[in-house]
């Protein structure tokens, strides 16, 4: 089975209980879905896996990476998408088989057709959700993919 860690929203600080989560699950990939604040951030979350990260709504350039508003990657052939803000899909069909996505600060794991999407909340700023989060996102050895919530608690 491979993990990849899924976080979003830092707004430029890292909770030191993300990175405890991501190492306990043993991620080989991190995924941030934006709004991610400052390099460091990036740079810390690189030192446990390879991070993937796209530019959200409050980022400008992060310095040191070049980052779009969109990645693609692969992960144990599982396509995978990450976007910032959903909407900015559309409703036109997409060639993948994962879309992670931030924004809204509220986690959800759900399937649209044959995609499945997850959103991994804040890791920083709950808004109206009891606790901040991360997820984890599970490739079996089968090809199935599946995805759950990790809550952070309390900021």
């Amino acid at each position: 089975m491979i993990r990849a860690g899924l976080i979003s929203d830092t707004h430029g600080y890292l909770d030191p209980r993300v990175l405890q989560v991501f190492r306990a699950e043993n991620v080989a990939a991190i995924i941030h879905a934006g709004d991610i604040g400052r390099a460091d951030v990036l740079w810390e979350l690189s030192t446990i896996a390879p991070v993937t990260a796209v530019l959200g709504n409050c980022d400008r350039a992060i310095p040191g990476w070049l980052l779009e508003g969109v990645a693609r990657m692969r992960l144990a052939g599982v396509r995978v998408l990450a976007i910032h803000n959903l909407a900015d899909l559309g409703s036109a069909p997409v060639d993948v088989d994962v879309v992670v996505y931030g924004h809204s600060h509220i986690p959800v794991v759900g399937r649209r057709d044959h995609v499945l999407a997850v959103n991994p909340g804040s890791a920083t700023q709950r808004r109206r959700m009891p606790s901040t989060s991360v997820g984890i996102l599970e490739v079996g050895d089968d090809g199935q993919v599946s995805a759950r919530i990790v809550e952070l608690g309390m900021p």
